[in-house]
């Protein structure tokens, strides 16, 4: 699974870095493009916002697969075993009813949606740009899924993954320190 979770966690990062480039780009050019030229791209505004949400999809499942969402872990992990088990799945389950359904209703809309195109680029159909709903949902689930069992591991055994990375970030400090290595 440890594989997977690298394999999937790379597609991610790749994905949603490439995205990001692209949008900071278009968002220069058009600050050049409108500031230097005093000229500007009519689908600006329209292609930045839908790139937006596709950034905010794909950082939102990357976010999932690292366990990086906001949650109560102090909380859970001051329960007993049994009261941890059974927030746990109930949580875990919370999070797979929401976004299957959220996938199934962005797939609801991208049929309402047919015909529709950008107002800006007319060429792009609307159910293209919206598909980031369901796909995005989707991809929330996997990253939930591909990551439950290393979240199962940790909760049973009373760890906290922040804790965690806490004490690594400190002792990578610690041991760079004690080499002669500055840390700015």
């Amino acid at each position: 699974m440890r594989r997977l979770e690298k394999i999937f966690r790379s597609i991610l990062e790749i994905v949603t870095i490439g995205l990001l480039l692209s949008l900071a780009g278009i968002v220069i050019s058009a600050v050049i493009a409108r500031y230097a030229f005093n000229s500007s791209f009519r689908w600006y505004d329209e292609v930045a916002s839908v790139m937006l949400a596709w950034i905010t999809y794909f950082g939102a499942a990357l976010a999932a697969l690292r366990r990086g969402h906001l949650g109560f872990s102090g909380f859970v992990l001051s329960l007993p075993a049994k009261g941890r088990i059974a927030l746990f799945v109930f949580g875990e389950a919370v999070v797979y009813a929401v976004f299957i359904s959220l996938a199934y209703a962005g797939w609801f809309v991208l049929g309402v949606m047919e015909g529709e195109s950008l107002i800006s680029l007319y060429w792009v159909p609307v159910q293209v740009t919206q598909s980031i709903i369901p796909v995005g949902c989707l991809l929330f689930v996997a990253a939930q899924a591909v990551s439950t069992e290393a979240a199962w591991a940790r909760m049973l055994a009373g760890r906290d993954r922040e804790a965690e990375e806490i004490a690594e970030e400190i002792a990578r400090a610690s041991s760079g320190a004690s080499t002669g290595d500055r840390i700015p």
